[in-house]
């Protein structure tokens, strides 16, 4: 069988990191990057044998089976649009954009191309979050604290809200995600803000979530930290209280507390190989998949309705 020929578009942290995974795969042929740094994609290029091209044009001229968008969130929009209408099978970093008429205009638009999707909400995919599946299948949930405490990340365009979204857009939506797995889909939310950074991302954000089921939550933000504090949610349900993120599980239930520790990497790694294996047509268990974006753009739209509900200090009804 012919290797899948992948390219990217965005040369970052991220994309080094889909790229090392990737380049491990004896299936996969990592062709070719572009990036509107020159620099950034010769590096990139270098690192992982690919050809640097000058842009998206000449990336979908290269008979690809898939293209890793790994580009800010400002950048969204019509680059999953010319990919889509190309045919081409398209990995989007999250998050979808920095706002939510940009994300819903590209649903729209790639809706109709008929082309795979997969967004990099990888969370879904780790060994604790399998695990606290099964630990609260059947118990009725009645309480949700979920958080991101962490620092300000330092790409120039990060503390720029109109750029990256602001940290419940850009950092925030694993955990609000991850919710919506466990949990479910929330109804409502009130949010507010703790003041803002220069560039009018918020420092801190307080909320209240209501949950389709009849859980209510809470939920906080914070990037003024010198470094990630914690980022996951606690849930309590009859009988058992189940703390969760990326690479960590805390259990309390009637045979006493414990916690257990995960490599971060393999769910980083579980959704690349979960998507060439969507792409070879091989079936993937739901739970061990990706988002396509279409799902993903459900938890972007609380993401979103958090980030107006904390503006205006009103409640947002998650449409």
């Amino acid at each position: 069988m012919a290797p899948c020929r992948i390219g990217f578009v965005g040369t970052g942290g991220v994309a080094h990191r889909h790229a090392r995974v990737l380049g491990a795969m004896p299936d996969v042929r990592l062709v070719a990057a572009t990036d509107v740094d020159r620099a950034c994609a010769a590096v990139f290029a270098e690192a992982h044998g690919a050809r640097v091209v000058p842009d998206l044009d000449a990336l979908l001229g290269e008979e690809l089976d898939a293209v890793y968008l790994c580009v800010p969130p400002f950048a969204h929009g019509e680059l999953e649009v010319a990919i889509a209408s190309a045919g081409v099978a398209l990995f989007v970093e999250k998050p979808l954009a920095c706002d939510r008429p940009t994300a819903e205009w590209v649903a729209r638009r790639i809706s109709t191309s008929g082309v795979l999707t997969r967004v990099g909400h990888h969370w879904r995919c780790a060994d604790p979050v399998q695990r606290a599946r099964k630990l609260l299948d059947g118990r009725r949930i009645r309480l949700v604290s979920g958080s991101w405490l962490d620092c300000t990340p330092p790409a120039a365009w990060w503390a720029d809200r109109a750029r990256s979204g602001g940290p419940l857009v850009e950092q925030a939506v694993h955990v609000l995600d991850l919710a919506r797995v466990l949990v479910g889909e929330v109804t409502e939310v009130h949010a507010a803000s703790g003041g803002r950074l220069p560039g009018g991302v918020e420092s801190a954000t307080g909320a209240l979530l209501c949950f389709a089921g009849g859980a209510v939550g809470t939920f906080a933000t914070a990037c003024v930290l010198d470094g990630k504090h914690r980022a996951g949610l606690e849930i309590v349900a009859d009988g058992i209280v189940v703390g969760v993120g990326e690479d960590w599980l805390d259990v309390r239930d009637g045979e006493g507390a414990h916690r257990a520790e995960y490599d971060a990497m393999a769910a980083r790694t579980a959704v690349d190989a979960a998507f060439v294996a969507a792409l070879r047509g091989t079936p993937v268990p739901p739970e061990r998949d990706a988002p396509d974006h279409a799902e993903a753009l459900r938890s972007h739209r609380l993401a979103c309705a958090l980030a107006r509900s904390a503006g205006s200090g009103r409640a947002e009804m998650v449409r």
